[in-house]
């Protein structure tokens, strides 16, 4: 049974009649129209309080997921109730007019005093509902019925296409009149009702003054069965379920497939239900928050007219307020009558049928219907209000009788507006405000106090076209402010300027065309063009704005130009505007033809005879000879300027004229306009062919001018980087977008402002690790700073989460007219990639679309790339550049492209398949703009979006890891093990693939193995350490000519993909969890995210999302599971990696000591547990070294725990061997003791190795000169026992890279050089930049202290080659830190410091290079050391305090100390310069930049290799103080050291040094700055013009007077 009421539910007939009442349904009407049948009944009428203020309170809600879906429930958890209700009781639903409804029961007129028993039963029962139903959502629902019964008429009426019916006669007016009467929870009967029922049935409450009473409750005699009385009743019912069809509630829902009927029903729905009913795919995409138009029109009839006269004036309104809307995609909702007076709820903007200037189109349609309507007989007042705003657009009810209505306040103050202003078209401020109507289409209505509206704001009376007010109106929108800059618009100004240069010089006509989108900034460009062109002397600006109005109306355009030619503009009188033209045209025009301008401006000259004769046409001529002559006149006086914004409304005529214009006289015309919509006129596109006329695109503001634009729009010095983000990915440059986004997030009181603290943080914690903002380019701070010098700054309401923001109603009724302007198909394609997110590839997309094929789907996403609703990308790396530019101007050579026209359909066919071609090519697509995302997410349904997100999910999930080039692992290595987060079932290949891809063998592999294993190779014993070193050189050189020519699939086919899964797969699959609410998951993949950008060298985007980590983290509950431990242990560790990155160890320390603690690992935190554990692993360590390698693998959730604490370890001892104190020392050496001790458990060679290497620099720095040594041999002793395969050619790149660092901190340059060679070109045959970067930049330290600069210059190249190919900011940025080295310590320029300088300008606030804080510090300090030389004392102040702020942030890294040592180098000049300056208590400062010196020599994380400069810079100090003999100490403990190490270049430095401050040579001051300007390119060295031993005596020679010295 039930499956068959599924098929018959499922048809589309019943769907149809779903949405009408049985009177229509089983109606039997004349095919006439209007069709009038009377008959008699009762009629409920249901109001329910609260749904308007529910609707507002939905429609202006802060976040996405609280929608229309959670309204919809709302609503209809109660509607559907009342339905119910009153279906059960024999009722048929008429209409549902939003939160209320109309019900009648149709009988014979003998049968009413036994119904209205029944109603008034059914009417107690649906109260009785709501006393026992929970309010939800803090509501108060509450119900207000009137019943009334008698005779009622029926009218339908409508056209070919569509009919409409409603129910009117002194019943309807009655129930209307009860319900109003009625309070909460009353049930009020109207007069005749009262009269007709059965009263002794009923127990009532008379309403003082009225004929109405109250019903208080039913008092049936003793012995009366309801039950009966009601099954007699419905026996007079013609459509009440009974018999077989019992259980059913309404007949209707039994309906059999009947076209005929079907097509007679099908006129009464809305053609946006019949389209959801044939196409499945959308079911529910109807129901919606959105932003619409409400025009609410009211026909007020003579009193003594009945429907049978008044059926032909409702009829004739029907049709033409049909035909009118039906131009602008409007639609009639309802039709109902009541009070004599007939309302149409009409509506602009419903689903599928957005379209652009809709508010404009419902005010000229709303003007239209009011002055048909006016005029047509018997209909004696028209009343209209419009109101636009968002409201719910929904299906309401129940399954078997519902319709399709509008809620909302907006709704409300419509009809309020419509009662209360009788006999006029108003509107509301909404409307007004986005009408883009002139103000004096519209005057302001005095206030009046409106039932159910708290406040509608103002009042306007729209007043339609009226060329006398028109006149004199049109000036420019925008009023141009001091205050305030044009921002970004730099190029488009200079293209004014030359286009002004031209017309004074050449004196020919110019045009310039400005194309821009809607909200670009075209009027804020053209108002300052206005006030520059104004600024000449003898030149006259005329400046205009249009409106589409405009368009409409012949040569309104030059009416306008020219009535501010001849300055009647100003003219407040016809009479005035008369007697100023009489005198301007006399001598041009007789006076018999002065009537020519009695029309045009608006002026009463007599007509003479000759006029009337002439022909309009002939009019039109005259009236342009005489502007031709007018205007001849007046450039003879002055310069003429005609600036016209909107130019896209300039009429045909106009257009003609203007055209005329520019070939007869020089002048200068300069036009906006938005993109024509279609084809322009041959006067419009001769102009934009003309040799004269630039025609230039508007591009969109960059990233940083949208920044600036904030801090001047809200006045503030800084903003935070979130804000920072989503306005600018929000706006996508476009102004006006930037400003709607900013008023949202103000009316949701969003952005907070304070005072502005100092930069100085004195209690650093997690939360303010990074700074949170972001500032405007310096020359915008004057427009930034508040008024009495107050500096404030923004920052966000606590717990906002920006992401999640609904888009403002302005915005998403943007996106909403290009989404409905789109067929059904590409909608759905849209909408199923805005569930993935704003960037998306092909694959995942072909997964989740329903029933689609590839080609159909390419073909579709070509047309969609093509209409920029989507961009395509090759690959991850180019979506990243797209996204740090925004379009910029350019200019379009019309001329040109009308030289070489398209080729019509063909060519349009030929270029959508290159796009096509694109696409496949192109993967990785995204939304062109974010608005248009989040608006194609709203529409979705709740279950709808978790099915797809589980469909993404399940997709995504296969790719979930490190890319093949890295062996598919988790970034976080075993994490999987751990955690249980897949949703597909595994087969046992699957289960292999991932076993062998974390390095586990299978049983066969292992016997295989043990077969096959051959002897530990071992070094030969009393080797020389020369002979060690030939040794492994020749080791790696044997392994570099295998992978050169090795069959074997040893080098991988491409690069390191991992950045690009990260994007595509891992971030959208974290969000795709998040959205499905399986939190776990998503914490899952957030702490994978966060370790892959730890991995690719982003601290920041690594600390957002261990963030995102964090507040999922606190909503997990099983806190006993190993599973969550090991989650809170990896995201300790993982903040203690981005706390060491950022130079915050004593945070980084507490954050790995709690992650070993949950690791069963804690660390001793006394003197006594940490000899005690020294003990303990020193055994273990024993142990471990000396028993026999295992073949079996250990479990999965072992090796995750034991790689996670040798992590943990391998920074806490880096951080241990950092700190001054001595016990330190000791916690640093079990730390890497640790680390060794849980790598030997894994058996995993390269983990292994990575202990040994890194136990071996533990010694090194920490001066145990003995073991370093043993472990490095058992590195290369593992290394000779791999297979050549795989992983293990990993292993030996990484090795021999490691290996070269390592020397390379010890001062062994020549053999880090050697290592550094091999390692580099290992490297880039395994194809990971990652790796390679890293490789050169060490390289590239090495070769320039030993000055070997062929070698240095071809490694740059390279690294430049890889910072241009990968879009790598550190390759680049490490690049022009050694350019600046190269200039200031080698004597040559490679590249110059401008170009160095305006690197930084333009990439110190990139993420990835802020939080870089080694770099960052070494380019700033590198720009103060050259300031320093030339003494350009304010900017070295300048960079040197950029470089102080990173001191602090101290890192055991290289980078970190190479910053450190040119900071210092900056604070040593800086002492010179105070000493020359005798400045008060300098001797203080020596002394303490002397020991902070000796504190950085005294640490034994910085190497030797950095010894040699900072003991030549410790003895310049003691010099500079007087201190002879210790200068001499550092000075000779330097040249040692330097000959040592081969440091070449420091070597020669010191040389010239001693020699310029001990001999007697006077002192040049300008010596550096000479040399500056001397010092040679490479390109000149390479060529021989300049010998390279000249190059080295280019060195900067302290400045120093022992002889002087003030001590």
């Amino acid at each position: 049974m039930s499956v068959r009421r599924e098929q018959l539910q499922d048809r589309a007939i019943v769907k149809i009649a779903a949405h009408l009442p049985d009177l229509i349904v089983y109606g039997d009407f004349s095919p006439e129209r209007p069709s009038v049948k009377c008959f008699d009944g009762v009629l409920m009428f249901v109001d329910i309080s609260g749904f308007t203020a529910m609707t507002e309170k939905f429609s202006t809600a802060m976040y996405m997921d609280r929608g229309a879906e959670q309204l919809v429930e709302i609503l209809n958890y109660y509607i559907s109730a009342i339905v119910e209700k009153v279906l059960i009781f024999g009722g048929d639903i008429l209409k549902f007019a939003g939160d209320a409804l109309l019900a009648l029961w149709k009988v014979e007129r003998k049968q009413l005093k036994n119904i209205i028993t029944v109603v008034v039963k059914c009417s107690l029962e649906i109260h009785g509902l709501f006393e026992a139903k929970e309010v939800e959502e803090g509501l108060d629902i509450r119900v207000k019925i009137g019943l009334a019964a008698g005779h009622i008429t029926m009218l339908v009426f409508g056209d070919e296409t569509r009919n409409y019916f409603l129910v009117t006669g002194q019943a309807v007016d009655d129930v209307r009149l009860a319900q109003n009467m009625a309070h909460m929870n009353d049930v009020i009967l109207s007069p005749n009702c009262w009269q007709l029922c059965d009263r002794s049935m009923i127990e009532i409450e008379r309403i003082p003054d009225q004929r109405a009473v109250k019903v208080s409750f039913l008092k049936p005699p003793p012995t009366f069965n309801f039950d009966e009385f009601f099954t007699k009743c419905m026996a007079f019912m013609d459509y009440y379920p009974s018999g077989e069809h019992k259980n059913f509630l309404r007949l209707a829902c039994m309906l059999e497939s009947d076209p005929e009927l079907e097509l007679s029903l099908q006129k009464y729905v809305m053609e946006i239900i019949l389209k959801q009913i044939d196409d499945k795919q959308l079911r529910g995409y109807l129901s919606e928050l959105r932003p619409v138009t409400i025009v609410f029109i009211n026909l007020m009839f003579k009193e003594q007219d009945k429907v049978e006269v008044i059926s032909s004036a409702i009829q004739a309104a029907c049709v033409h307020i049909t035909s009118v809307l039906k131009v602008f995609r409007g639609q009639i909702n309802k039709v109902f009558m009541f009070d004599k007076g007939c309302s149409f709820l009409c509506v602009f903007g419903f689903p599928g049928e957005k379209a652009p200037d809709e508010i404009t189109h419902a005010l000229e349609s709303a003007v239209d219907i009011f002055d048909f309507c006016s005029q047509v007989h018997k209909i004696r007042t028209v009343s209209i209000g419009v109101a636009s705003g968002i409201v719910f657009c929904g299906i309401v009810g129940h399954t078997v009788r519902h319709e399709y209505t509008v809620i909302g306040q907006k709704v409300n103050i419509a009809a309020r507006m419509m009662m209360y202003y009788p006999g006029i078209v108003t509107c509301d401020s909404v409307t007004y405000d986005g009408s883009n109507l002139p103000a004096y289409f519209f005057k302001e209505l005095p206030k009046k106090v409106m039932k159910g509206v708290a406040d509608s704001g103002p009042v306007y009376q729209c007043l339609g076209l009226n060329e006398k007010v028109m006149f004199g109106m049109a000036y420019l929108i925008c009023n141009r402010y001091e205050g305030y800059p044009l921002l970004g618009r730099v190029r488009e100004i200079d293209y004014f300027m030359s286009a002004m240069k031209d017309f004074l010089v050449m004196n020919c006509s110019r045009v310039l065309m400005y194309e821009g989108l809607p909200g670009i900034g075209k009027s804020h460009l053209l108002m300052e063009i206005e006030y520059l062109a104004s600024r000449h002397e003898n030149h006259r600006a005329i400046a205009i704005a249009l409106t589409k109005i405009s368009f409409h109306q012949n040569f309104y355009t030059i009416q306008i130009l020219m009535a501010n030619v001849l300055g009647l503009d100003t003219c407040k009188h016809y009479k005035e505007r008369q007697t100023s033209l009489q005198n301007k045209v006399k001598m041009l025009l007789d006076d018999k033809f002065h009537c020519l301008l009695n029309d045009i401006f608006h002026v009463q000259f007599p007509v003479s005879r000759e006029m009337s004769r002439m022909s309009p046409l002939r009019k039109q001529m005259e009236l342009e000879a005489l502007f031709m002559k007018i205007l001849e006149q007046t450039v003879k006086e002055e310069r003429i300027i005609f600036i016209i914004d909107e130019a896209q409304f300039v009429d045909g005529t106009s257009w003609a004229f203007i055209e005329k214009l520019i070939r007869c006289m020089p002048i200068f015309i300069i036009m906006s306009l938005t993109p024509f919509s279609d084809i322009p006129c041959a006067a419009a596109s001769a102009i934009m062919k003309n040799r004269n006329t630039t025609y230039i695109t508007l591009g969109t503001m960059q990233p940083q001018e949208i920044r600036d634009k904030v801090c001047v729009d809200l006045s503030v010095s800084s903003i935070p980087t979130e804000l920072d983000s989503y306005l600018i990915e929000g706006s996508c440059g476009i102004p006006l977008y930037c400003e709607e986004l900013l008023k949202n997030l103000d009316h949701h009181r969003v952005l907070l402002f304070q005072q502005a603290e100092s930069e100085e943080k004195t209690n650093l914690t997690w939360n303010n690790l990074f700074q949170n903002s972001v500032r405007p380019t310096e020359d915008i701070d004057v427009y930034t700073s508040m008024s009495e010098g107050r500096n404030e700054v923004c920052y966000l309401a606590s717990g906002v989460r920006l992401k999640n923001l609904s888009p403002p109603a302005s915005l998403k009724e943007v996106s909403l007219v290009q989404l409905d302007s789109m067929s059904l198909s590409h909608q759905m394609l849209v909408r199923c990639a805005a569930i993935i997110g704003l960037t998306f590839t092909t694959e995942l997309l072909f997964e989740i679309l329903p029933c689609w094929n590839m080609k159909t789907m390419i073909k579709a996403l070509a047309m969609l790339v093509e209409s920029n609703v989507f961009d395509c990308f090759r690959n991850s790396k180019d979506l990243q550049l797209a996204l740090k530019q925004n379009v910029t101007t350019f200019e379009v050579h019309y001329r040109s492209l009308f030289l070489n026209p398209r080729e019509g359909l063909g060519h349009n066919d030929e270029e959508l398949r290159e796009m096509e071609g694109e696409v496949i090519e192109c993967h990785i697509l995204r939304f062109c703009k974010p608005i248009m995302q989040k608006t194609a997410y709203e529409l979705w349904l709740k279950d709808q979006k978790k099915v797809l997100h589980l469909k993404c999910a399940r997709f995504l999930e296969e790719s979930a890891h490190r890319c093949n080039h890295c062996r598919n692992r988790d970034f976080i290595p075993y994490h999987h093990f751990i955690v249980d987060i897949r949703l597909n079932t595994l087969d046992m290949s699957t289960v292999k693939k991932i076993a062998t891809s974390q390095g586990f063998k299978t049983q066969e592999e292992v016997i295989f193995a043990k077969s096959e294993l051959p002897k530990k190779y071992k070094f030969p014993e009393n080797l020389s350490d020369a002979e060690i070193k030939e040794l492994v050189l020749h080791f790696f050189d044997n392994i570099i000519i295998r992978m050169k020519s090795s069959q074997e699939d040893i080098i991988p086919l491409e690069s390191c993909q991992c950045e690009e899964l990260l994007q595509i797969v891992l971030l959208p699959l974290a969000q795709h969890f998040v959205a499905l609410e399986e939190n776990n998951k998503a914490l899952y993949y957030f702490l994978e995210v966060a370790s892959a950008y730890l991995i690719l060298g982003d601290n920041y985007k690594a600390y957002i999302y261990l963030c995102e980590g964090e507040k999922l983290l606190k909503t997990l509950t099983n806190e006993n599971s190993w599973s969550q431990t090991f989650e809170y242990a990896t995201f300790y560790s993982l903040k203690g990696q981005v706390c060491f990155n950022m130079g915050q160890m004593v945070l980084a320390k507490k954050m790995l000591r709690k992650a070993l603690k949950l690791l069963n690992q804690a660390f001793p935190s006394n003197f006594i547990s940490l000899l005690f554990q020294t003990h303990v692993e020193k055994n273990r360590l024993f142990h471990l070294m000396n028993q026999h390698p295992q073949e079996d693998s250990l479990p999965g959730k072992k090796l995750a725990q034991l790689y996670l604490q040798a992590y943990c370890f391998s920074l806490l001892w880096k951080i241990y061997s950092f700190d001054f104190f001595f016990r330190y020392k000791y916690y640093g050496q079990l730390a890497a003791m640790m680390q060794m001790n849980a790598s030997l458990e894994t058996h995993h060679d390269f983990q292994i190795i990575k202990a040994f290497l890194d136990y071996s620099l533990y010694h090194y720095l920490a001066g145990y000169q003995g073991l370093w040594f043993k472990y490095e041999i058992l590195v290369m002793e593992q290394l000779l026992n791999l297979p050549m395969k795989g992983e293990a050619i990993e292993i030996m790149a990484y090795v021999a890279d490691t290996l070269s660092h390592i020397k390379f901190l010890m001062g062994h340059l020549d053999l880090a050089i050697e290592l550094g060679s091999r390692a580099h070109r290992m490297w880039s045959l395994l194809r990971n930049p990652n790796k390679y970067h890293i490789v050169l930049c060490r390289l590239s330290k090495s070769l320039f202290l030993k000055s070997r600069y062929k070698h240095l210059v071809q490694v740059l190249e390279w690294l430049w080659d890889l910072s241009v190919t990968e879009e790598h900011i550190f390759s680049k940025a490490f690049f022009y830190f050694v350019c600046l080295d190269i200039m200031l310590y080698c004597g040559f320029i490679y590249r110059t410091f401008e170009e160095c300088l305006d690197f930084i300008h333009h990439n110190e606030d990139n993420r990835i290079l802020k939080f870089q804080n080694g770099l960052l510090l070494g380019l700033y300090s590198c720009i103060a050391v050259w300031y320093a030389r030339l003494q350009e004392w304010d900017n070295f102040y300048k960079f040197s305090n950029r470089a102080k702020t990173l001191v602090t942030r101290r890192t055991p890294t290289v980078l970190y100390y190479e910053g450190i040592s040119r900071y210092m180098e900056g604070q040593v000049l800086h002492l010179q310069k105070q000493i020359e300056e005798q400045v008060e208590n300098v001797q203080d400062c020596g002394a303490e930049l002397l020991k902070t010196l000796e504190r950085l020599v005294a640490q034994n994380t910085t190497g030797p290799v950095f010894y040699p400069r900072l003991y030549h810079l410790m003895a310049y100090v003691c010099i500079l103080m007087g201190n002879g003999h210790n200068c001499d100490f550092f000075l000779n403990t330097a040249l040692k050291l330097s000959e040592t190490q081969g440091n070449l270049l420091e070597k020669c430095w010191l040389s010239m040094s001693k020699e310029w401050w001990y001999s007697a040579s006077e002192f040049m001051g300008d010596h550096w700055l000479q040399t500056v300007l001397s010092l040679p390119s490479w390109d000149k060295i390479v060529s021989g013009s300049v010998p390279l031993q000249d190059v080295q005596k280019n060195k900067f020679l302290m400045r120093v007077n022992i002889l002087d010295n003030p001590f």
